[in-house]
């Protein structure tokens, strides 16, 4: 206990009135000429620093603000962390996954790790990530654009600067993305609810399998319900060190997994537990979850291994993707190659890529064609609104809104343009 715990009885916020030898930091991509460009652009194929910066320290809050041109640049633009002297990264997530967007749909909510808020563009909302993450002589985090389409990002690292390195007790920070799409079906009897017996948990689908002395702290879970009707019996089963069954942790369903009611259709969002995405009240298409242990983190001395059932007795065969994060001691065991964008992106329904385009090409124009006199103009606000609700149809995955959005907006602005020019692709 410190000096200011033992003053400031009781209070979790005592660290603010503790005075310590730590310098703080902050990266970010604001505009070094001093104008207003302050953002990066990262080209498809390319790569850009966010942040590298010599120890000891500890990093707090990890913050991005990308314009999303096409949803799938969620899954693949990818985030890579690298601590000390590492040549393989102890974090590996597309971008959105890290932040907790489910299947490429963003979704506002607030739980004590990670934050997701809404922007007055609704194509540029802030992701915020408050795990500490510590390192002893150097923190590189890159982000790679595997899409082909350019990605704008805002971005800010905090981090404190010590005068010594953390001390042996202290481990590092991991994150890692797993899909099987789709999970294999087990053969069950006739009546699988009650008659399945899983006795094993090896066919579970699995978030982590890792190896060395560490704390599991919590996942992203994301499932697109292809079977239909209620897809969440599962229980997980986590393998701590020398289990073999059965597990250290055996639970009952993803619902108590992640702190809901019995088969919840309700999205909410909590400090440790959440349902933060359910696309229908009938239980099917895309959804999104996460369970955070924070302060009781899960302990594995030798190996971890997280699982869950898809279905019971693992008698569903649908679209499962998680992100892992947890702390070990170096070195992890190295990890499997991410697949391809093309197996990183979420199963997509008819019309997506068209919308996007209709959409895309609605507001380039508006910024390519519309007379900078009039961009400010209460004709442009409404085109604008109309092309927000655009992007909410497109990420609501409505696509005939979308349409009917873009075109709203379109109507609006040609009669602003002179020699009558066209908006939406036209010249």
């Amino acid at each position: 206990m410190s000096i200011a715990d033992r003053w400031i009885v009781g209070s979790p916020f005592a660290e603010l009135a503790t005075l310590r030898p730590i310098r703080t930091r902050r990266e970010a991509s604001w505009d070094r000429s001093g104008a207003n460009r302050d953002f990066i652009v990262i080209e498809p194929g390319k790569s850009d620093t966010l942040l590298d910066t010599t120890g000891p320290g500890c990093i707090h809050r990890f913050y991005v603000a990308p314009w999303i041109r096409h949803p799938h640049q969620l899954r693949e633009v990818v985030l890579r962390m690298y601590w000390d002297d590492e040549t393989e990264p102890s974090v590996e997530v597309p971008l959105g996954d890290f932040f907790g967007i489910a299947q490429c749909k963003v979704r506002c909510f607030t739980s004590l790790m990670l934050c997701v808020n809404p922007g007055g563009v609704v194509a540029v909302p802030g992701f915020n990530a408050y795990f500490p993450m510590p390192f002893a002589h150097r923190a590189r985090i890159l982000a790679v654009n595997e899409s082909e389409r350019p990605m704008q990002l805002w971005h800010h690292t905090e981090y404190e600067l010590h005068e010594t390195p953390p001390p042996p007790d202290i481990a590092y920070f991991h994150a890692q993305w797993q899909r099987e799409n789709p999970t294999v079906a087990e053969e069950q009897p006739e009546d699988p609810w009650f008659k399945g017996y899983n006795l094993t948990g090896a066919a579970n689908y699995v978030l982590l399998d890792a190896e060395g002395q560490g704390n599991y702290i919590g996942h992203i879970l994301q499932i697109d319900n292809i079977t239909g009707g209620w897809w969440g019996e599962g229980d997980d089963m986590i393998f701590i060190d020398d289990d073999t069954w059965p597990p250290s942790y055996h639970g009952t369903g993803h619902e108590e997994i992640h702190g809901a009611g019995a088969c919840t259709n309700t999205e909410y969002a909590g400090p440790y537990t959440g349902f933060h995405l359910v696309s229908n009240l009938d239980w099917s298409g895309k959804n999104g979850m996460y369970r955070f242990f924070v302060e009781q983190p899960v302990r594995f001395q030798k190996r971890i291994r997280v699982t869950v059932e898809h279905g019971h007795n693992n008698d569903l065969a649908n679209d499962y993707v998680s992100v892992a994060y947890w702390y070990q001691r170096e070195p992890h065991r190295p990890f499997a190659a991410l697949p391809s964008t093309a197996e990183r992106r979420p199963i997509a329904l008819a019309g997506l890529d068209e919308a996007v385009q209709a959409t895309s090409a609605v507001e380039e124009d508006l910024w390519r064609k519309i007379p900078r006199n009039l961009r400010s103009s209460p004709e442009v606000f409404r085109a604008f609104l109309h092309l927000q609700d655009a992007r909410q149809a497109i990420n609501d995955e409505k696509y005939e809104q979308s349409h009917l959005s873009a075109a709203q907006a379109r109507e609006i602005l040609e009669p602003l343009l002179p020699d009558s020019q066209a908006i939406g692709g036209g010249e």
